[in-house]
């Protein structure tokens, strides 16, 4: 078996586990939050992946694919400048966060300590980056399996014995919920550089060739600054889009509290269920990066096209019977959360925007091993400039309202696909259709 194929299905058995956990977690929310608590939990989950890009810089994505393609000879010497890189990182970070968070009106809303675990995120995020991106990069994807699993595993147990031990209000709940969520990512911090130290000590002690230090700085950063700006471009979409569709469904006719509790449908329940499978896709994305960089580093034009065929046909083959099932259960599946008939139709309507969506997870993961993360970030720009007109314009339809808005996602999620799949095919030299061309030798 493959290498790639040994850590996909590594990744994607712990994922099936973590979002077996995930949906759990999910149900546990909201029996406890209610509909208008949950729907204020998922607003701020997109401010909350924010702060994570920021502070990751994309570390995980740029020494992954720098590790994949350099000799272990080098690890050493670059692991170390960046680690001194992260140091300066973090500090500039907090100092901005620090400064900014006190004056955003969005957490007036919630507890007033809120801002502050955001702030305790970032170092967490910053050096666990270091070690999430050598693991990924030196194929070691079971500690990347063993960190995914573990974040949901604490945040659901340490929840369920709060919730069923205690009783909240709903502002308390909602800042209690949020706090696991941050000391989750902290039990993974300690997991990760613990195993990270062990690796790093032990390249230490074997021979090694020195880099200089702003050859490494310049080859992190030639990835992870385009990378990071798409991850940026697609957080601050995702944060506006819980405001976009309110502001669509109020136009509507719908009331402010009538569409903060059916975005709480579509975001806590619909697209929970949807994204379920969503864990097979990540896994190929995960395992993907490296192999390809390797591979295109290499000019090994039938790994590159080897690989596309199988992450694509293996995404078709799970992709197709997991939105096959989602639809024709709907009803079912919803109810675990909420005996609501929007949630059921929400749910359908969405299949052709989570069907495509697994899609996408690996295609970006290929675009960014060929280096074309410039056009990932220009396809992502167009799709949700397209994606958010028709969404706010058949949104505020009276006729349409949420039936509207989940018309403007899968537009959206469909043209993005196209790009995706259209740039990578002409730049390997294969046909629409996965058939071999001569941009390879």
């Amino acid at each position: 078996m493959s290498s790639f194929a040994k850590g996909a299905l590594l990744l994607a058995l712990a994922a099936f586990f973590g979002e077996c956990l995930e949906f759990l977690l999910n149900m546990i929310l909201a029996k406890e939050l209610g509909e208008h608590g949950m729907g204020m939990y998922m607003q701020l989950l997109p401010v909350i992946f924010f702060v994570v890009v920021i502070s990751s810089l994309e570390l995980p994505v740029s020494i992954s694919k720098f590790v994949a393609e350099q000799k272990k000879e080098y690890h050493y010497s670059m692991l170390r400048h960046a680690l001194r890189f992260v140091y300066k990182l973090t500090g500039l970070i907090l100092i901005v966060v620090l400064v900014i968070l006190p004056f955003l009106p969005i957490f007036s809303a919630y507890h007033p300590l809120v801002r502050y675990l955001l702030f305790l995120l970032v170092p967490i995020v910053s050096f666990s980056s270091i070690a999430r991106g050598y693991f990924m990069g030196v194929q070691q994807m079971d500690k990347i399996a063993i960190s995914n699993f573990l974040r949901k595993a604490v945040q659901l147990i340490v929840l369920y014995l709060l919730f069923q031990g205690l009783s909240f209000n709903e502002s308390s709940a909602l800042f209690i919920a949020l706090a696991v969520l941050i000391g989750s990512e902290a039990v993974v911090f300690f997991y990760l550089f613990a195993q990270y130290l062990l690796q790093y000590r032990m390249m230490k002690q074997v021979t090694h060739h020195d880099m200089d230090g702003r050859d490494v700085h310049k080859a992190l950063m030639s990835v992870s600054v385009p990378t990071t700006a798409l991850r940026i471009f697609n957080a601050i979409t995702n944060a506006i889009q819980p405001f976009l569709i309110k502001g669509a469904l109020v136009v509507s006719g719908a009331g402010g509290v009538m569409a903060t509790e059916q975005y709480g449908l579509l975001a806590g329940v619909a697209m929970s269920i949807g994204f379920f499978p969503a864990f097979l896709s990540h896994s190929i994305m995960v395992a993907l990066l490296p192999n390809v960089s390797e591979a295109y580093a290499k000019q090994d034009g039938e790994q590159l096209r080897s690989l596309l065929q199988q992450s694509m046909w293996v995404t078709f083959l799970y992709g197709i019977p997991a939105v096959y099932l989602m639809y024709w259960f709907a009803e079912p599946l919803t109810h675990l959360f909420f005996q609501s008939p929007e949630a059921s139709l929400y749910l359908k309507l969405l299949w052709p925007y989570f069907l495509f969506h697994f899609f996408i997870h690996p295609l970006q993961a290929y675009l960014i091993g060929l280096g074309l993360v410039k056009d990932a970030f220009y396809h992502s720009v167009w799709s949700h400039i397209v994606s958010f007109l028709m969404m706010y314009i058949l949104g505020s339809m009276s006729q349409f309202q949420m039936t509207g808005v989940i018309l403007g996602m899968n537009m959206g999620i469909i043209l993005l696909f196209l790009l995706h799949y259209v740039t990578i095919c002409r730049e390997i030299g294969l046909s629409l259709f996965l058939l071999s061309s001569s941009r390879f030798t």
